[in-house]
């Protein structure tokens, strides 16, 4: 709906007296749901595809940590919970960059590049 149609939409009264309150609160209720679906909603499902991507992080994978280290993912520890293993964003995972091994929590990987991933579905569907 465009502004255009709310604002005809709340002037056409058909002729029965509405109090400018009521007026202004639909019109703080119009602009609170564009705010929610154009901001909040769209952020909220980038941050839960982001979580989702790390709950998969495999070994292998290649990461962009937040501090800007690029590296590949070669162990991941994860944490216990009643005899079970629960990924949690604060499981230390460690990258190869370079000659070097850094540890990372997982919660701190900014990004999740399968490079690898894609080459091999990409060959498997052509195939």
């Amino acid at each position: 709906m465009t502004s255009t149609a709310a604002f005809y939409l709340l002037q056409a009264g058909g002729g029965s007296a509405q109090s400018p309150l009521f007026q202004l609160g639909i019109q703080f209720a119009l602009i609170l749901a564009i705010f929610y679906f154009l901001m909040i909603r769209p952020q909220q499902k980038q941050r839960r595809q982001h979580e989702e991507s790390l709950r998969n992080l495999q070994k292998g994978d290649d990461i962009v940590a937040t501090g800007g280290i690029i590296g590949q993912v070669i162990h991941i520890r994860e944490s216990m919970k009643d005899g079970a293993p629960v990924k949690a964003m604060d499981d230390p995972v460690t990258i190869k960059s370079a000659e070097s091994r850094i540890i990372v929590e997982r919660g701190r990987i900014a990004k999740v590049t399968n490079a690898k991933r894609a080459e091999a579905t990409s060959t498997t569907s052509s195939s």
